[in-house]
């Protein structure tokens, strides 16, 4: 067994471990909610059965609507009588992430950084875009750290910390509207691309996405939220029979399993031919696209064969996908470049030449850290 299974073998071990000790500890009435004696749960990452469930006076919809909707708030408080609110104060959490810091980048993104109610922080990036009308993507995280150990992203060397709660994860997207907009949900495209492996927290993930979902909440379309994976196949079978169901991206960035193996430790435990056959699996629902997530590296992943054959490994997927290009970003401590620029306009070409849909993506906030591959706390 190579040291890179090893080390992947280690994380999702102690990580399997840790699921298990908060499974324990966590209320059976309530799937995916986590209460201890001594924790509260978020009131954010309640759903309104939660609220039935747990005899919140009121109507379960109107209490998760006025919590969901701060833009109708008063005072910082949601508009609800002083019975539900004193409620929400004997039984609940009602605080939110704080804000650490925020980078403002040249190119109009910005980075912030978060703390959590137990003192681990997180970053997330906001990023407006002027196309017909003003829309804003939010890049969001699912853990503290990550167990992936990709080589090429800084978060990976960070390891594995704890994953988010649902609360954590809608509160960090709520902290974000507030601070910098928009005001208006359906200005807003969530892309879980922050920190961490989103499929190796899939209930919290899920559940946060029924709330983002939810039409009595900010009623996101399923169409302008995606989960990024670096190809966890178990949850992604598990993924493909939820909903709702977001879209898809696969985090590829490699074109044999040689490769793929030395850059993601993922490659060691499924191949790219099992990752092929998850996809196919998928099933892909009226109007979806899949998303392939290709990082360039000088020298490593961006020569024309490449591209030849990961045209070859999508087939036929080549007609109902879409291949976004990410030129590598820099960050300490790691020594990959960028491939120069026409080296990358060759494999854009030889892509299209073989049949895919590219996207050369133009990364956000590098000046501020705040790039793919750059978060880290």
């Amino acid at each position: 067994m190579s040291q890179n299974q090893q080390t992947l073998g280690r994380h999702l071990e102690r990580t399997a471990k840790w699921k298990r000790r908060r499974t324990n500890l966590a209320s059976p009435a309530i799937k995916g909610i986590e209460v201890t004696d001594s924790i509260k749960t978020s009131v954010f990452g309640l759903l309104p059965e939660d609220f039935h469930v747990m005899e919140c006076p009121g109507r379960p919809e109107h209490v998760f609507a006025q919590i969901q909707k701060f833009s109708d708030w008063r005072d910082g408080q949601p508009n609800l009588r002083n019975e539900i609110r004193q409620w929400i104060k004997d039984n609940v959490d009602f605080r939110l992430p704080e804000i650490l810091e925020i980078c403002s980048s040249t190119d109009g993104a910005t980075k912030v950084a978060l703390e959590l109610t137990d003192g681990s922080h997180i970053e997330a990036v906001h990023m407006p875009r002027e196309v017909h009308n003003p829309r804003v993507t939010l890049c969001i995280s699912s853990q503290v750290g990550c167990a992936m150990g990709c080589v090429f992203c800084a978060t990976g060397r960070m390891g594995f910390v704890r994953n988010l709660t649902a609360g954590e994860i809608v509160g960090q997207v709520h902290v974000l509207l507030k601070a910098l907009g928009p005001q208006h949900p359906h200005q807003l495209t969530l892309v879980f691309m922050g920190m961490g492996e989103p499929l190796h927290n899939l209930e919290n993930v899920h559940r946060a996405v029924r709330i983002f979902n939810h039409v009595s909440g900010l009623n996101i379309s399923t169409r302008r939220i995606t989960l990024s994976t670096a190809g966890l196949i178990p949850d992604m079978n598990r993924l493909s029979k939820l909903h709702p169901r977001p879209w898809l991206a696969i985090s590829l960035n490699s074109s044999s399993d040689e490769q793929r193996q030395k850059l993601m430790p993922i490659g060691n435990t499924y191949s790219m031919k099992e990752l092929r056959l998850a996809l196919d699996h998928w099933g892909l629902l009226n109007g979806e696209k899949l998303l392939i997530g290709y990082i360039l590296l000088d020298g490593i992943n961006d020569k024309p064969e490449d591209a030849e054959r990961t045209a070859d490994w999508l087939g036929d997927l080549r007609r109902v996908s879409n291949v976004n290009l990410i030129s590598f970003n820099e960050h300490e401590g790691c020594s990959f470049k960028a491939p120069p620029h026409e080296t990358q306009e060759r494999f854009a070409s030889a892509l299209k030449d073989n049949g895919c849909f590219v996207t050369r993506r133009k990364s956000r906030g590098g000046d501020v850290s705040g790039a793919c591959g750059q978060l880290i706390r």
